[in-house]
């Protein structure tokens, strides 16, 4: 169990680059700027975002790095954010968690991967409204590779009809609000993760899912407006709440879903 929580830092510690450059990424693509500098996952080297200073290794050290630089850059002094440490928290306690009910294996590395990608999205998704096709389309092959290998206990037409489920229910859903009123409900970044969630449970544990996303965003959605912290343009990312819900899913089983909603 340690050394899972070690992995998990350091797996805590990559969601945070995925975390701070997908989304950069995807806005330098769409720019189509030519002359921009080289920007990805691993360039630049890791640096300080507001003096740009490149970091020593023992500035990356998951939490530790944090605690020792009390929480401010050691050049700049300007205040680290808490994000880095909190998402290295929640990765390595995730894959605590995945590996104690799954076992210390392949198949419980590859559920703590999954909750790893859920994890990165649902920040992503929060802060930017962005769903990068990188960690989606990640998380569809990763699944349906998964349960090729026998690695899930899921068989491989079932996983293929999930992905396939999860994609065209939203996508349907999607048009015919566009249809109904003319204005995007959401975007496909959302269709392509249930299809990833539906590769990794299943089509029968995707109704459930959607289901306790939805009552879970409205709740928040309403709890935001009321309290005067909503977005200026009304947008609560549909995207967090159906990692959470797929995430649930995954650990009660859909066995266990079935008999407490009776059916």
């Amino acid at each position: 169990m340690a050394l899972a929580f070690g992995l998990g830092l350091l797996m805590g510690s990559f969601a945070n680059v995925l975390i701070h450059r997908l989304p950069r990424m995807v806005m330098a693509e769409h720019a189509h700027d030519a002359d921009a500098p080289r920007y990805d996952l691993s360039w630049p080297a890791s640096h300080c975002p507001h003096c740009q200073t490149p970091l020593k290794a023992w500035h990356n050290i998951p939490v530790l790095s944090y605690l020792g630089l009390k929480g401010k850059c050691s050049f700049c002094h300007h205040r680290i954010s808490l994000q880095y440490p909190l998402i290295e928290i929640t990765t390595a306690l995730l894959w605590l968690i995945c590996t104690w009910h799954w076992g210390f294996n392949t198949t419980g590395f590859c559920w703590a991967s999954f909750a790893t990608v859920l994890l990165a999205l649902s920040v992503i998704d929060w802060q930017t409204t962005l769903l990068p096709d990188d960690l989606t389309q990640a998380m569809v092959w990763g699944g349906l590779v998964a349960s090729a290998l026998g690695w899930l206990d899921l068989p491989l037409t079932q996983s293929v009809w999930g992905a396939v489920v999860g994609y065209v229910s939203l996508w349907s859903i999607a048009k015919m609000f566009e249809c109904i009123t003319g204005k995007q409900g959401m975007g496909a970044g959302d269709f392509k993760l249930l299809a990833g969630l539906g590769a990794w449970l299943g089509p029968l544990a995707l109704l459930p899912v959607v289901m306790a996303a939805s009552i879970c965003g409205a709740v928040v959605g309403l709890a935001l407006k009321f309290s005067q912290r909503l977005r200026d343009d009304g947008y609560v990312p549909f995207g967090p709440f159906l990692a959470t819900a797929g995430l649930a899913v995954a650990f009660i089983g859909i066995d266990g879903i079935a008999r407490w909603m009776g059916w």
